[in-house]
């Protein structure tokens, strides 16, 4: 018996993999660097801990409505709304199980087979997942390396739209590369969304994760909201990575297909843990400040010492928790062609462990540039300088 053919086009998230190439060495009895995945190992905010035995004990433990309980559709309006100047009600809100399953059910509501879908890439791999495995074609938008990080590409991003494009994928406050707009750039996209009648989604995983400044959104430049869905997630803001709880918001007649996706594949995201997220949007905000406070030391600790190793010179990411350096330079001193063999060997010969480019969507035709990630989420301070004089002593020899 033969599985479904469609199954050759999904993709996963390739992280995992180098999760499990370290686990492996820890195994054996070694001390591992985890840059490798983007968890968090600060501990979910205390009142939100109690707030869930509360609710559990208060017996939210049964079915709940596929769109999600009343009282936190409204918080997560509220919420999402008066950060970014915009008025949402609870029928644009779709409670999730996580933010990734926004991204695969935005998809199943504007996307014929047959349609094409701009991405970024490198991105999140499950956005051309998605895409391909319900039978749109992933058509890839880049960015620019610049003195103060990385840029969009805004001309490939226009060359790339044709009669067939039907929806954009906007990661501001970018995975893997942290990239960041600015309003003039964000601007352009809309217009672009606009010009060309295009859905977008605003994968806004990462919008509380700014250590300075206001975040923007593309769903309040005019004519936008109508046309987008703002992803939302619990797993950054509150360090909830292991909770799965997470928002579509957007135009009801899109939330409306969501809500019905919802009751066809999970019925419902568990009442117990939403009924604690409304203490968590609604209550003490120290713990979602003290998060930021460590990512905020942890993230100057990492800059610091990737800039110390000849051959790597990267910016300080405003957003996300997030590095990508450029390591060409380092590539060629040690005679490798492929990105991932620099991988291997680093964790063999320090045990520091980071993604590459190649896990965050296929590479596109004509890219010269090696680049790694590094996610300092999960380790802390002290880990961090001492994996990186380890690589230091690597990467220079």
């Amino acid at each position: 018996m033969q599985l479904a053919k469609q199954l050759s086009k999904l993709g996963t998230e390739t992280a995992f993999a180098v999760s499990a190439a370290a686990a492996a060495w820890a195994a054996k009895g070694n001390k591992v660097y985890p840059f490798h995945l983007g968890d968090i190992n600060i501990a979910t905010p205390n009142n939100i801990v109690e707030a869930t035995i509360k609710a559990i004990a208060d017996g939210y433990t049964g079915y709940c409505p596929g769109g999600g309980v009343m009282a936190l559709r409204d918080a997560i309006a509220q919420d999402v709304g008066s950060k970014r100047g915009l008025s949402y009600s609870a029928e644009n809100v779709s409670i999730q199980p996580g933010g990734k399953p926004v991204i695969g059910k935005f998809i199943m509501a504007v996307m014929n087979p047959g349609d094409e879908v701009l991405y970024p890439n490198p991105g999140y791999p499950i956005y051309e997942s998605q895409i391909e495995y319900h039978g749109g074609s992933a058509v890839p938008y880049g960015y620019v390396e610049t003195a103060d990080g990385f840029a969009l590409d805004l001309d490939g991003l226009k060359a790339s739209i044709t009669p067939k494009t039907t929806a954009l994928i906007y990661n501001n406050y970018q995975n893997p590369n942290g990239a960041q707009s600015s309003r003039a750039e964000m601007e352009v996209v809309a217009q672009l969304a606009l010009e060309y009648d295009l859905w977008v989604l605003a994968d806004d995983a990462y919008y509380e994760i700014q250590y300075s400044g206001t975040p923007m959104t593309i769903a309040d430049i005019p004519g936008m909201k109508e046309r987008t869905v703002i992803l939302y997630t619990c797993s950054k803001r509150f360090a909830m990575t292991g909770w799965r709880l997470g928002a579509a918001i957007g135009p009801t007649n899109v939330i409306d297909v969501i809500n019905k996706l919802n009751t066809n594949i999970e019925s419902c995201t568990p009442h117990f843990i939403q009924r604690a997220m409304v203490e968590a949007i609604a209550g003490d905000t120290s713990g979602p400040d003290h998060i930021l406070a460590v990512l905020r030391q942890r993230r100057d600790a990492c800059v610091a010492g990737l800039n110390a190793i000849d051959g790597i010179n990267v910016a300080t990411p405003n957003s996300t928790f997030y590095i990508f350096p450029n390591v060409t330079s380092i590539m060629a001193r040690k005679g490798f062609s492929d990105v991932n063999q620099l991988m291997n060997e680093a964790l063999i010969e320090t045990s520091v462990s980071f993604c590459t480019r190649k896990h965050f969507g296929r590479p596109v035709a004509g890219e010269k540039d090696h680049y790694i990630r590094f996610a300092y989420s999960g380790i802390e301070v002290a880990d961090i300088n001492e994996g990186m004089a380890k690589l230091k002593t690597y990467f220079e020899r």
